[in-house]
Parts: C-alpha cells; sequence; structure tokens
C-alpha cells in the first residue's frame, strides 16, 4: 500500500448463511459506495470483482466501502477459500488498477430512484405475501444505494426471519431492483457493523 501502510483483513463467515462470508479490509475498497455483482459479467472492468469471480465457486459478490461479502456455490469450503479471496483482494490493490469501474459507479441510480423502486417491490410483492403471517416490512432509509429495512409485526421475534424472510426479502429486492447495494436490516441490531443506525438502548 502507498505510504509502506500494511493491509488488514479480518474475514468471518455467516453463521446464518454458511455459503457466504465478509471480508473487512483497514483500506477502503469502493470508498462510499456499494454494488452488488450476481455475475462476472456485471463487473464492467471491476479488477477487484474479476479477481474474486476468477475463484472457483464464487457466485455472488458484494462490495460496501471497505467490506467485501463473497458468496459460494454448492459445499461452502471457507477453510480452503478464505485465503484465495485475502490474495485476490491484495492482488486487485496491488495491480493499481480501478478496484470497481468507473462504468459500475456511473450506473448507480440516484437514492431518490432507488426509494420508489424499493418502495414498489414491498408493496406490491413482498408485502402482501408476509401479510399472511401478521408481518411488515418497512423501507427506512436510503442512503447512495444502501437501503435499510425494518421488519415489523409477526416478523419481528421470530426465529426464522433472519434465515428464510430476509433472505427471501433480499433475494425480491435485488431481482427487482438490481442497482442496489447493501440491504441491511436495522431490527437486527445484534449483526454489529451498521454504519447508519444507532443500535436500540433497549
Amino acid at each position: 500500500l502507498p505510504g509502506g501502510k500494511s493491509l488488514r483483513i479480518a474475514a468471518t463467515p455467516s453463521m446464518m448463511h454458511p455459503e457466504q462470508c465478509t471480508f473487512q479490509c483497514s483500506e477502503p475498497l469502493f470508498p462510499g459506495g456499494s454494488a452488488y455483482f450476481a455475475e462476472r459479467g456485471q463487473s464492467q472492468g471491476s479488477t477487484l470483482v474479476d479477481r474474486l469471480f476468477d475463484i472457483e465457486g464464487v457466485s455472488e459478490v458484494l462490495v460496501n466501502h471497505d467490506v467485501t461479502r463473497v458468496t459460494l456455490t454448492g459445499d461452502a469450503d471457507w477453510e480452503t477459500k478464505i485465503p484465495l479471496v485475502g490474495m485476490a483482494i491484495r492482488d486487485a490493490i496491488a495491480s493499481g488498477a480501478p478496484l470497481i469501474s468507473e462504468v459500475v459507479a456511473a450506473s448507480l441510480l440516484p437514492p431518490e430512484e432507488i426509494r420508489r423502486r424499493v418502495q414498489q417491490v414491498l408493496d406490491t410483492i413482498i408485502n402482501p405475501a408476509v401479510a399472511s403471517h401478521g408481518g411488515m416490512v418497512s423501507l427506512l432509509d436510503v442512503s447512495n444505494n444502501a437501503v435499510f429495512l425494518e421488519f415489523g409485526g409477526g416478523c419481528q421475534g421470530c426465529g426464522m426471519v433472519s434465515v428464510t424472510l430476509k433472505y427471501g426479502v433480499e433475494r425480491t429486492i435485488r431481482d427487482e431492483v438490481p442497482e442496489v447495494g447493501e440491504i441491511l436490516d436495522t431490527t437486527d441490531h445484534a449483526a454489529g457493523r451498521n454504519p447508519y443506525y444507532a443500535p436500540s438502548s433497549k
């Protein structure tokens, strides 16, 4: 790194979704930005994303400021993949090429448009589906293209909400509005890293 600084990367496999692992870097990868890639073809020359998709089994990549979330297909063997992802991140930074291409950065929708489209998905697809369980998903805010949701009613406090429902909601939003970056559940304060909303004091 410039100035002789060393890059630190901390890997945290997901307990809820064993196919996912989050890599926190000591340096920003996409400063202030968030972008999701469901396949290599969406990278548009983003060096970091290309290097990660070079790793066998990588199926999705989410880059959010200094964090990268990598998803594997099939049997997720993070013991062997974590070092490979770490090397890919270091190699991408060392290359000096744009980690996230200008094409991707320029294609991100303004927050107002993200808000409008996500709200439409909640109103027409998601909430009619969860209403039968007495639940409701609310859009609290949009910061750049990161979306902040709140699960209420029958959803809140349900042991399965973080597994089944959240996964389904995130998948639906990504299918309908692929320009969305990180999706954060503000009701799940135990998740730790949440740069926008302070944990409840309850």
